[in-house]
């Protein structure tokens, strides 16, 4: 559990753009939405140990502490970034890789009992939907109150209701996915 923690607090140290030194890390634990992180990790710990009650307990009190409902079966890999927990759902069934970064609001959701499965280094943006069994790739952003409710490729940077993918590795994308073409440079004699 520890070993993941000092992980998730390193990760957020560089999303602050801060060394991963222990000076960076005591604040981190001090930084909006670390409180969140820290209970879901305790938690996590008491659940796979099939300690049941303190993990409910550890869940209720997230809920009380950090304003935010992570399911006690949620998977999220190391370097879970949690950056202001208000308003935080996430589903017991889902699935994601490391570097998981979360704004507030985010809800990752369950649809007709199937749950997203998120890559690595996805970034939801705050108000962010994911809805539903949903596949999302690696090296993923979506952008604020974006609702995403289908699959999104490697790469992808998803905006809007429903979620759209407008570019793919930081190249833009026409509306049926293809890359934007670019017109020819002009020379200038």
């Amino acid at each position: 559990m520890f070993r993941i923690l000092l992980e998730d607090l390193g990760r957020k140290a560089e999303w602050y753009e801060l060394p991963r030194n222990w000076r960076s890390l005591l604040r981190m634990c001090v930084s909006d939405g670390s409180t969140c992180q820290i209970l879901y990790r305790m938690m996590r710990f008491c659940q796979q140990r099939r300690l049941k009650l303190p993990a409910l307990a550890l869940y209720r009190l997230n809920a009380l502490v950090g304003h935010a409902v992570i399911g006690r079966d949620a998977d999220l890999g190391p370097g879970l970034v949690i950056l202001h927990s208000f308003g935080i759902v996430i589903n017991s069934q889902v699935r994601a890789g490391k570097n998981l970064v979360l704004e507030h609001g985010v809800t990752i959701g369950a649809e007709k009992g199937r749950s997203p499965v998120l890559g690595d280094n996805v970034f939801l943006g705050a108000g962010a939907k994911v809805i539903g069994n949903v596949r999302i790739g690696s090296d993923v952003k979506v952008g604020a109150n974006a609702v995403v409710t289908r699959d999104l490729p490697d790469g992808a940077t998803a905006v809007g209701v429903p979620a759209r993918v407008i570019k793919i590795y930081g190249r833009r994308v026409e509306e049926d996915g293809t890359p934007v073409s670019r017109p020819p440079d002009l020379v200038v004699a």
